[in-house]
């Protein structure tokens, strides 16, 4: 989530141009009502599930986690895909199919009904879509705090899903939940075609988009493979904790189904107020990487909590407060490390590759989660998530220390040649390179602290 860096660049959105607005408050409302859909259904569908023929735990964990490999199978085509056809078209299609698998659900009496409409929800995997059209829509100096704003959403949306997930399944059940989805698909199409504004040109944009040639450079990075990592164990300790906490909750805590929310709603704003300081001095005290390691192994602590105290509602209900800490922490920290250790001209490719490894990570949790559940019993699944969560504080504790370094794009005009070696090391804070003659931009990796753009400007021959 970058709530945090949407809360810091809150001011420097009134700069925008009217277009730039509204583009984005489009786009952000888009993407966070699809979102919406998607996340209220993860503190309800384990308890509402029973009322599915063939439920078992297996089942709840697979229709948990189904999305999540769908959407990853099909992000990044359908980026690619949008930027041959438009994106509105792909994002309209996408939306369909968003729409199409919460009406199967909605409709579903089955457990695999209901499997069946989350992967088609999935398949509508049009969030990297939903970021380049932004990019289309918003100018150089603009387009990194509209891109962190449409992530404040979604952090919103997911705090918004866990109060109000619980309240409205409890009013309307499961197959209530779809329909509004459902509801929220349409409004969501009809503020695309009706409010955003239709690019003139696509922009091919590395900052926000995937580019095939870097795929195999960033497939070699050790610290972005070891960024990768995390966040795949992480939501895979998200949701098959998902499997667990509902049910333990209803029948271990004799919580009531209509509590869940306040719950939830407890644990997620104190963790929140929580981890503000921390996001702070990360960021402002360039301590990133001890914060980091720290919340890899407060997201372990949670999970230990959990696992060991299924009889207790004040340690169960601290656990889950300890969980929410360290995901809302990590959730705002992973993708600004993916930010910083990105080569130049890599973070869209960088991204997606990421993204990718949140979703199969989303997929297995739910996966191995409902298995360990029906076989091992609930307490388990926290276990198996805290071993994993071991092996990631190894590779987190071995990471090179980041660079605060940041992406400067420059416009090529006729004549200009780049040639890296001219500004590597020979240009102050300038630590890396690339030049996209198709775009015809020039990507610079910069340290803001010894960057020099007079000595930029001298080898370029020209301001910037």
């Amino acid at each position: 989530m970058f709530i945090f860096e949407y809360i810091c660049n809150f001011n420097d959105l009134s700069r925008m141009n009217a277009l730039e607005r509204k583009s984005l408050i489009g786009l952000a409302s888009l993407y966070a009502f699809r979102m919406l859909g998607l996340f209220m259904l993860l503190p309800v569908l384990a308890l509402y599930a029973e009322n599915y023929s063939g439920s078992t735990a297996i089942l709840v964990g697979l229709a948990l986690g189904i999305y999540g490999l769908t959407q990853g199978i099909f992000q990044i085509p359908l980026g690619f895909l949008s930027d041959r056809v438009g994106r509105k078209p792909v994002i309209v299609g996408g939306m369909l199919l968003f729409l199409g698998g919460s009406v199967l659900a909605a409709l579903s009496d089955s457990m695999w009904g209901l499997i069946a409409g989350r992967a088609l929800q999935g398949a509508g995997a049009v969030a990297s879509t939903i970021m380049a059209l932004l990019s289309d829509l918003t100018t150089e100096q603009n387009r990194t705090k509209a891109m962190a704003a449409v992530g404040g959403s979604i952090g919103v949306a997911f705090a918004l899903s866990m109060v109000f997930g619980p309240i409205l399944a409890n009013w309307w059940g499961l197959s209530g939940l779809f329909w509004l989805t459902a509801c929220l698909a349409i409004v969501g199409m009809m503020v695309l075609l009706l409010v955003i504004p239709t690019p003139t040109a696509s922009v091919q944009n590395a900052e926000a988009q995937a580019i095939p040639a870097m795929f195999g450079k960033l497939l070699r990075d050790g610290e972005l493979l070891r960024l990768n990592l995390g966040i795949g164990i992480l939501h895979f300790a998200q949701m098959a904790s998902w499997v667990a906490v509902p049910v333990i909750l209803e029948q271990s805590l004799s919580y009531g189904r209509e509590q869940h929310w306040m719950i939830y709603l407890g644990a997620m704003g104190l963790s929140f107020l929580c981890m503000l300081p921390f996001i702070i001095i990360a960021e402002a005290k360039r301590k990133i990487k001890p914060v980091f390691v720290g919340a890899v192994i407060l997201l372990a602590l949670g999970e230990v909590l959990l696992g060991g105290n299924l009889e207790s509602r004040v340690w169960f209900v601290f656990g889950l407060f300890v969980f929410f800490m360290a995901f809302n922490l990590l959730e705002a920290t992973l993708p600004s490390l993916v930010s910083k250790i990105a080569p130049a001209g890599g973070k869209g490719t960088a991204m997606g590759v990421y993204s990718s490894s949140q979703f199969l990570g989303a997929f297995l949790g739910g996966v191995v989660g409902g298995y360990v559940a029906h076989h091992y019993g609930y307490a388990l699944v926290f276990w198996v998530s805290s071993s994993l969560i071991l092996v990631w504080i190894a590779a987190a504790a071995t990471m090179k220390k980041p660079r605060h370094l940041k992406s400067l794009v420059v416009q090529l005009l006729p004549g200009d040649v780049i040639v890296a070696d001219d500004f590597v090391g020979a240009v102050p804070g300038v630590f890396d390179v690339v030049v996209i003659p198709e775009q015809q931009l020039a990507y610079f990796k910069v340290d803001n602290d010894e960057f020099c753009a007079e000595a930029m400007q001298k080898v370029l021959g020209r301001a910037i």
